[in-house]
């Protein structure tokens, strides 16, 4: 054998050495990535084939992340949170819950206004934040259970109380999902309007401490606790109207639906990606205002609890251009009423 070719054979195995090499250290670091994030997040699994199946999808979502997060303009970042060793699929069908009713199970008729209360608010200040004027409750978690409508439902009531009466109260996401049963199918799905519908035929919401969250659907209780606050109907927002979404936020905080197929992991910033159309989770906008970098966004409360986002809140570009809003924010606000 010649000197060159033993030359080129051993430079050869050194690359492929150093290739296997870099693979292996990656695989191994992957790994014990992921047994750090067991351990941090309580994650247990019922066999190792599972826990198998399971770091195959917590690798395919960090290389994600990772893949995201380098990419250039990036205006949010995302990061390798508690969500991490779920489907796409499995993530939005867990944590999510907005469902389309037909038209039958929609108490429109009686319970909401079709006028638009806040069409001549000119003096929307050009920053707001209800946090900061007492109106927001802390995050709370809907946990495996698809209720973020009940949650975005008390959450608004508890806002418009609170300006009306200087009273913060935490209310009963509980009795929303075990006692507003027309129109909604508690953790598989619910209307925001349809939670607002029961709240003003049953005279009222109890108290999170008198009825507290449990996380599934349970019988209902309502008749066992007193009201502690009411509304007398709602209104919704133009539909695909950002100024009009803006006049409402100014005066109160306001539900909403956002397609949430693109925000699982999102760590911070603003999301300004438009993440598409296809609502599935209610959220509650508490505010807006413009980063020091010039970018207009919305102030979004989640229940997903405080461990997610930007300490369980997360920001979605406003005046986006985008036909509904990014994400679909602007498509289907509402907000409840006490006259």
């Amino acid at each position: 054998m010649s000197t060159f070719l033993i030359i080129v054979l051993s430079i050869l195995g050194i690359w492929t050495s150093q290739t296997m090499s870099r693979s292996l250290h990656k695989a191994v670091t992957l790994t014990e990535r992921h047994e750090q994030w067991i351990l941090r997040h309580g994650r247990s699994y019922e066999n190792d084939a599972e826990k198998k199946k399971r770091f195959k999808i917590f690798k395919d979502n960090v290389n994600f992340i990772e893949r995201f997060n380098k990419g250039e303009n990036r205006t949010y970042k995302m990061s390798i949170n508690k969500f991490a060793d779920m489907t796409r699929e499995e993530f939005l069908k867990k944590f999510t819950g907005w469902k389309m009713p037909d038209h039958r199970s929609i108490n429109l008729e009686s319970d909401v206004k079709m006028s638009f209360r806040y069409e001549n608010v000119d003096d929307a200040p050009p920053y707001m934040d209800w946090r900061e004027r007492g109106a927001v409750t802390p995050i709370k978690h809907q946990h495996y259970c698809g209720s973020c409508w009940a949650f975005s439902a008390a959450a608004a009531v508890e806002g418009i109380t609170q300006i009306r009466t200087g009273k913060l109260l935490s209310l009963s996401e509980q009795e929303i999902l075990d006692c507003a049963v027309y129109g909604n199918n508690g953790c598989r799905g619910g209307f925001v309007e349809n939670a607002f519908s029961f709240i003003i035929q049953s005279n009222g919401i109890t108290s999170e401490a008198n009825y507290p969250y449990q996380g599934y659907m349970n019988y209902c209780r309502a008749r066992s606790y007193p009201a502690f606050a009411s509304i007398t109907g709602y209104e919704n927002v133009p539909a695909s109207n950002e100024r009009a979404l803006l006049q409402a936020v100014s005066r109160q905080p306001v539900s909403a639906i956002i397609d949430a197929d693109m925000i699982e992991f999102y760590a911070g910033g603003v999301i300004a990606y438009n993440c598409g159309t296809a609502l599935n989770h209610a959220i509650l906008i508490v505010g807006y205002g413009t980063t020091q970098d010039g970018i207009d966004y919305w102030l979004v409360k989640n229940s997903w609890g405080v461990d997610w986002g930007e300490q369980g809140y997360f920001r979605v570009l406003r005046n986006s251009g985008f036909e509904g809003g990014v994400c679909g924010i602007a498509m289907r606000p509402a907000y409840p009423t006490i006259d």
